[in-house]
């Protein structure tokens, strides 16, 4: 097996950004790792994920909130994470727009 040293903040795309930019880092039968990029990107507010899996969200550079179905929300600072469990309907209410959000 190859080692391959990668850094997150690696070729990030330029602002502005049309849409959120998703990138798969590593995946197999159990686990799948994406690299999310938004800078002011939303969920529509008529739309809501409801993932067939759980999800452990990191956020690492930028703000972000994310509204569940119950209203509940959570805002996002770098380092902060949090667990979305299989089913749990939420969206992305606001990204910071003057700087990349990953």
């Amino acid at each position: 097996m190859t080692i391959r040293l990668n850094n997150i903040f690696d070729n990030l795309p330029d602002k502005p950004l049309a849409g959120e930019v998703i990138e798969t880092l590593f995946e197999n039968e159990r686990i799948q790792l994406e690299r999310i990029v938004t800078a002011g990107q939303t969920t529509p507010k008529d739309e809501w994920y409801d993932q067939g899996q759980d999800e452990w969200v990191l956020l690492l550079k930028g703000q972000a909130t994310l509204v569940f179905e119950d209203e509940q929300e959570s805002h996002l600072s770098p380092g902060d994470y949090l667990f979305i469990e299989t089913h749990k309907k939420h969206r992305v209410s606001w990204t910071s727009p003057d700087e990349v959000c990953v």
